[in-house]
């Protein structure tokens, strides 16, 4: 059963950047599209990016579009997010998960999630 393990969270001040890193054990995201979804507390868990399994199309959230992008390594297992000019509302949980079918915005659309690295952007 594949295991999501995101990396890469912490305390970045207004305006800085942070790369995100989900990897893949026990099994494979080559072969699928994965998506990146955050949780703020006492908010809903939202979508933020996705990216198709061979990295030629994605789409990102009207919160993130133009300051976020998502990337992939195949080779690596490994999908990236890279966050600049980040803000105090992007502080949350971020979680990756791998896609199993439908519009890609919806978290019931994923199946198999990572346990989520924290993000906090300080004003």
């Amino acid at each position: 059963q594949v295991q999501l393990v995101e990396s890469g969270g912490g305390l970045v001040q207004a305006g800085g950047s942070l790369r995100l890193s989900c990897a893949a054990s026990g099994g494979t995201l080559r072969n699928y599209a994965v998506g990146w979804f955050r949780q703020a507390p006492g908010k809903e868990r939202e979508f933020v990016a996705h990216i198709n399994w061979s990295g030629s199309t994605t789409y990102y959230a009207d919160s993130v579009k133009g300051r976020f992008t998502i990337s992939r390594d195949n080779a690596k297992n490994t999908v990236y997010l890279q966050m600049d000019s980040l803000k105090p509302e992007d502080t949350a949980v971020y979680y990756c998960a791998r896609y199993r079918g439908g519009t890609g915005y919806s978290a019931r659309e994923y199946n198999y999630w990572g346990q989520g690295t924290q993000v906090t952007v300080s004003s």
